[in-house]
């Protein structure tokens, strides 16, 4: 399989910087999860970092509307420009909801949950880091997101069939499910973004 040329365009650049930024932020919401002694404060660099996020993503979009010849196709740049976007986004609304619904304490499946987002976007980095190269190992990181999606949607169904066994406070049931929820939301992100790398892939191939 041959790289993609030019190997060096901008846009490739634009897009590992956003893939780091994103695994930055997954790594902090795993932190807060896993101390969880400031919340409040957790969450403010989180939503700096999406903050960052959202710049990187209007920079590639500036960039596509002012390029005649790009590198990947014009929708696919656009596409994973907002698949990666919507990861940090989830990554932060996560954030918000455990300080929002004044959660003392996450659960052990919340951990998991946030060590499975965190996994999926260093995987997802890894990926990304290939564009403008040697295609090949691109399919590995991405069957490896897909692989790392199906867990964290095994982990958040057997964690909301707990919670209607064990939970009696309809208020903390209702609470935690749509925590949850958001969670495998921003892995089912995760896997969005791998799909659109994988077609990038056999388009190039």
């Amino acid at each position: 399989m041959f790289g993609l040329i030019p190997k060096n365009d901008k846009f490739f650049v634009l897009f590992k910087e956003m893939a780091a930024n994103i695994t930055q932020g997954a790594r902090l919401f795993k932190e807060m999860m896993d101390s969880f002694d400031d919340p409040v404060a957790s969450q403010k660099k989180i939503k700096e970092i999406e903050h960052r996020g959202d710049s990187q993503t209007h920079e590639i979009v500036k960039k596509l509307n002012k390029s005649f010849v790009t590198p990947l196709d014009r929708e696919d740049i656009y596409a994973l420009s907002g698949a990666l976007d919507d990861i940090l986004d989830l990554i932060d609304a996560c954030a918000q909801r455990f300080v929002m619904y004044n959660v003392e304490l996450p659960t052990p499946a919340a951990k998991e949950l946030a060590f499975l987002i965190l996994k999926s976007c260093e995987t997802l980095e890894g990926a990304v880091s290939l564009l403008g190269g040697k295609l090949d190992d691109i399919n590995r990181y991405c069957v490896e997101v897909n692989s790392l999606e199906n867990e964290a949607d095994r982990v958040c169904r057997e964690a909301i069939s707990q919670l209607f066994d064990e939970e009696k406070d309809p208020i903390q049931l209702i609470k935690w499910k749509e925590l949850y929820e958001t969670m495998e939301r921003a892995s089912d992100k995760c896997e969005d973004a791998a799909n659109i790398l994988e077609s990038v892939v056999l388009k190039n191939a």
